[in-house]
């Protein structure tokens, strides 16, 4: 592809997005393909020689198109959204032209110094104190691998990385069941194993752990001979929204030397809203933060901001610094690949600095109330209904519901087939959770483009599903 292939490709692509993200309402949410259509369609072998872009552009849309869920679809009501936000899309196109690997302040020193100014933005945005410095991690399972590590050095005297865990006292952590399966994954990568990841107890409407079962469970370790080495807590668990009285974890963590680690992966982009602060009072006493602008704030896939109380742990656990990757003659400056399990490092920082810059705290605080109020709206309407219950109430947008027909023998099964029956329909996607056992169907508003009109259309067909399935 020469220069003048490039500009001609690039616009109609560009063109192709902004089409597409115009007429999302018109398509179904979900795919509607079937396991193995799409590769079907595909030939089993590379091509030898090279082919036109027309005929390579015309496949797209014709052969992997159809088995596209389009995350981006205002009544996208599943899961928690992966919102990308147009200026954020855009500045995603100068990112991928540039093509920089940003692994060092030398190898991009905008990229370094763009994402400290915007992490500190964010910092500021969610009230944070300023000893916080920030990071961008992919994902927030990344950065709670990071944590997981960190707490594990800390507790081993900084000594698991270089002597290995075997001979080492067995390390701790604690968390209840409604954190999410990316810290069940970082206990194994980093060689804890699951059978040290202790779940505390829960009780109350936001699941909260026990403060008092996770201190009892602290002291029974540490008399048993094990080393507690710290705590994740949940702010906004994906199952229903789990929350835990932060305040309190950090508490008993400072009492006994614990390192905190703070999930608010969904959650945290409403703390740029003052009157959502209560959630997660006490944050500022942890040790990390985790929180995805790419879920409610808007900026695209993937840019996961990690907030650090003491940074210099964090470059002690994972920073390497073989000849190759020194800057010379630049002392003070930051390499944020110390920061991180990864080496490279995209330019994530640009589409923060687009989408802070061109919405402003303003636009956002609007959208992410918008969305608690129709989602509580919605929650009320629902409850209103004959044969449905509310199973957990509204956690800022998400809550979850079940139809329980009169006479209805098994309510789980009934329910998944409500959830499918829903999807199907096309016009909506919800996906389903089980709460104490039980099966409920869960709702969250937080797509960038959401209106109360599709969160209105959502209880029209979540109602005329539920009717026609009781009377088949």
């Amino acid at each position: 592809m020469n220069n003048d292939d490039f500009r001609e490709w690039s616009r109609k692509a560009a063109e192709w997005g902004a089409d597409y993200r115009a007429g999302l309402r018109e398509l179904p949410v979900r795919a509607r393909t079937k396991p193995g259509e799409i590769a079907a369609g595909m030939e089993t072998a590379p091509p030898e020689d090279g082919e036109p872009m027309e005929a390579i552009f015309a496949d797209f849309e014709e052969k992997i198109l159809p088995g596209m869920t389009h995350w981006q679809h205002p009544r996208f009501f599943a899961y928690f959204p992966a919102n990308a936000a147009p200026v954020s899309v855009v500045a995603e196109y100068l990112v991928s032209a540039m093509a920089a690997q940003c692994m060092l302040w030398q190898t991009s020193p905008s990229a370094t110094e763009l994402e400290t100014r915007v992490l500190d933005w964010l910092r500021q945005a969610l009230g944070l104190p300023d000893g916080f410095r920030g990071v961008i991690q992919d994902s927030a399972s990344s950065a709670t691998l990071a944590a997981i590590l960190t707490m594990r050095e800390r507790a081993l005297s900084w000594q698991g990385n270089r002597q290995g865990l075997a001979g080492q006292p067995k390390v701790r952590v604690y968390s209840s069941d409604q954190v999410h399966t990316s810290v069940d994954r970082a206990i194994w990568v980093s060689g804890i194993g699951e059978e040290n990841l202790v779940r505390i107890p829960v009780a109350g409407p936001l699941r909260p752990m026990v403060p008092e079962a996770l201190e009892q469970a602290i002291v029974r370790d540490r008399e048993a001979g094990l080393l507690p080495a710290g705590i994740v807590a949940s702010v906004g668990g994906t199952s229903v929204g789990g929350t835990d009285d932060v305040a309190a974890v950090c508490e008993i963590a400072e009492r006994h030397g614990l390192y905190v680690h703070v999930d608010a992966a969904w959650a945290g982009s409403a703390m740029i809203c003052p009157e959502f602060r209560h959630l997660w009072q006490g944050v500022e006493k942890a040790h990390s933060i985790v929180f995805n602008p790419h879920k409610w704030l808007g900026a695209q896939f993937d840019c996961s901001a990690h907030f650090i109380r003491e940074p210099d742990d964090l470059v002690r656990t994972l920073a390497i610094k073989p000849e190759y990757l020194k800057t010379h003659g630049s002392d003070g400056i930051v390499n944020y690949s110390e920061w991180s399990v990864p080496l490279g490092r995209r330019f994530r920082a640009l589409k923060l600095w687009f989408l802070l810059r061109a919405h402003g705290l303003k636009q956002l605080r609007a959208m992410i109330r918008n969305h608690v109020e129709w989602s509580g709206d919605l929650a009320r309407k629902i409850a209103g209904e004959p044969d449905f219950e509310l199973v957990t109430k509204p956690m800022l947008s998400l809550f979850s519901f079940r139809h329980v027909p009169e006479g209805g023998d098994d309510v789980d099964a009934h329910n998944l087939a409500l959830v499918n029956a829903i999807n199907d329909d096309g016009r909506i996607y919800l996906t389903q959770t089980r709460v104490d056992g039980r099966i409920a169907i869960r709702f969250q508003a937080g797509q960038f483009e959401t209106t109360k009109e599709d969160v209105d259309m959502a209880f029209d067909v979540i109602r005329d599903c539920a009717k026609k399935l009781a009377s088949a």
